[in-house]
């Protein structure tokens, strides 16, 4: 069993509002979480970025004002400005340092999950 591995995922939020982006990132991480069975414990690290129409609330401030990753290093970046892409979106990076219990599950929710059909079959 392999220890260390990645978890992909991605939401969106309809408006740049705090409260907006704190819900979401409380349900991408709940998802990602409870999918893959892991917890806080199992986490090595969690890298968020958001789209530049994102500016009210950081989503790594967002995970931990959820609950997550205590004692886990996060990070938030700028998502790349693309012309066309997907706006108002959150997207996250978990790196896991612990055998895996399964074959991890990405997490592709709301308009996110345009960005990766064939991983948003879970929500």
């Amino acid at each position: 069993m392999e220890s260390i591995y990645a978890i992909r995922g991605a939401i969106t939020v309809d408006a740049d509002s705090p409260a907006l982006i704190n819900h979401a990132v409380k349900e991408l991480m709940e998802a990602i979480y409870i999918e893959n069975g892991i917890s806080d414990e199992d986490l090595c690290f969690a890298h968020f970025s958001q789209t530049s129409d994102l500016k009210t609330r950081n989503a790594a401030a967002a995970c931990r004002h959820g609950g997550f990753c205590a004692e886990v290093p996060v990070f938030c970046t700028q998502e790349a400005e693309v012309a066309g892409s997907l706006r108002f979106c959150i997207r996250v990076l978990v790196c896991i340092n612990h055998p895996r219990k399964q074959k991890p599950v990405m997490v592709y929710l709301r308009k996110a999950a345009s960005l990766r059909p064939e991983w948003s079959g879970t929500k």
